[in-house]
């Protein structure tokens, strides 16, 4: 069974697990940066909806004078949503708008920027190009003192930006931020989402033990976040991983549960019944791997 395309980490940035953005307080060392603003404006976000989310932003900028902080930021994440739906030329021509204002402007604004400039490159498969961006986001945030969620955020995109040997080290070295950090978004919602992503390498270097360590971490995190589909791709991807143990019980006690609670929201994820049926088929029961695997003609998570 191929994997669903959230559990890797370039599809991940895209939008699924990085789906949603949890709101808690910034940084104490924030202080001097409305960084207030920053996680409001992250609150408008509905990664499922990019469509909706552009019409939210765009509805925020109005309330900001042109060039202020605000709307270059708030622009910087319309691009976003452009980008998320690959419209990669409306989405250059939105921070070329905003581009002779970034050079001069808050460090805020210039993180995002090359963030979010980045994420278009690597979005249009221009990994290469994107490198470099990404690294300007890392030098200004590291002297932009508030800036900590979005140094984690670069650091994270290189894990999916830069070459195959150097993914892990970049994603190591921004789960080693995110997990000492004193701000509880960047702790959380960096620490769920870069555990999942480095037990995925893991498992696709076929060291499944070691996956489910990283697994197991992402979990208690979603646990304690209130994201009802993250949490559900973090209890799939650790049944995952049982099946690959051959814990088969365990894995498959999750995905009936998983099952259960799709069906009564009336919406059926065909991951889940695909993975029913492997592991029926590895029980040796061939009627039930049939059945399940007819269960849904649905081919992606919602």
């Amino acid at each position: 069974m191929r994997a669903p395309p959230w559990c890797h980490a370039r599809v991940l940035r895209l939008g699924l697990l990085c789906t949603a953005l949890a709101t808690a307080h910034l940084h104490a060392m924030a202080a001097t940066v409305p960084a207030d603003f920053s996680e409001r404006l992250d609150s408008l976000w509905n990664f499922s909806d990019p469509a909706q989310s552009e019409q939210r932003f765009r509805q925020e900028l109005q309330r900001h004078p042109a060039g202020s902080r605000e709307a270059l930021e708030t622009t910087t994440q319309i691009a976003r949503t452009q980008s998320l739906r690959r419209l990669f030329r409306e989405a250059d021509a939105t921070l070329d708008a905003i581009a002779p204002f970034v050079s001069d402007g808050p460090a805020r604004v210039r993180v995002r920027y090359f963030l979010e400039r980045g994420r278009t490159l690597n979005s249009a498969d221009k990994a290469a190009q994107a490198v470099p961006l990404f690294l300007d986001a890392i030098r200004v945030a590291d002297r932009s003192p508030g800036a900590e969620f979005y140094h984690v955020d670069a650091l994270h995109m290189l894990g999916i930006a830069a070459s195959k040997a150097e993914q892990l080290d970049w994603n190591q070295r921004a789960l080693t931020m995110a997990e000492a950090s004193a701000d509880k978004r960047t702790r959380e919602r960096w620490g769920a989402s870069l555990n999942h992503n480095i037990g995925w390498t893991y498992f696709d270097r076929a060291n499944p033990t070691t996956a489910l360590v990283y697994w197991k971490k992402a979990l208690a995190l979603r646990e304690a976040m209130d994201d009802a589909h993250a949490l559900h791709v973090a209890r799939w991807t650790l049944a995952r991983g049982y099946r690959e143990l051959g814990r088969l019980d365990e894995a498959e006690t999750i995905q009936r549960l998983l099952a259960a609670q799709t069906e009564q929201a009336n919406a059926p994820d065909a991951y889940v019944y695909e993975e029913l049926a492997e592991l029926a088929a590895a029980r040796g029961d061939t009627v039930r791997a049939g059945d399940s695997r007819g269960a849904t003609g649905r081919q992606e998570f919602a």
